[in-house]
């Protein structure tokens, strides 16, 4: 569609944004729907967790940034943490220098992660908050 990006980017994939190749975007971006990049972005990319967005990189793009997209097809390079709310597809030649947090992911021989690969769970849900009480207070609630 789009170059040389990743075959299931192109796969059903709307494009409601493209950042080219001989573009350079210096400043946050926040997003819904498709986003795919030839070009450079210089900060952080969001989408909402819940909105099915899908962010594209071909071989390249780059991202110097944090990136936290539902939907990722990463064939650039990111410097920054990826978090991947539902998958993500580092393509052959994806390079991320930073952690790489994700539900579901495929990986291509070729990839390259200079971080840590992190699964998230699906129903994961942070610790309640538990109160410590005082040995006073222990002894009032008796």
């Amino acid at each position: 569609m789009f170059g040389s990006s990743s075959k299931s980017a192109s796969k059903g994939t709307k494009i409601d944004t493209l950042i080219g190749q001989n573009s350079e975007l210096q400043g946050d971006i926040v997003f819904s729907g498709g986003l795919h990049v030839d070009g450079t972005i210089k900060g952080n990319v969001f989408a909402e967790p819940d909105s099915g967005s899908v962010l594209s990189l071909s071989e390249r793009g780059h991202i110097e940034g944090e990136v936290r997209v539902p939907n990722i097809v990463l064939n650039g390079s990111v410097k920054g943490d990826v978090h991947a709310a539902d998958h993500i597809e580092l393509a052959e030649k994806a390079r991320v220098t930073g952690n790489v947090y994700y539900k579901f992911i495929e990986m291509v021989r070729g990839a390259e992660v200079n971080g840590s690969l992190v699964h998230k769970q699906e129903d994961y849900q942070p610790a309640p908050k538990v109160e410590l009480l005082s040995s006073d207070k222990f002894a009032e609630n008796e």
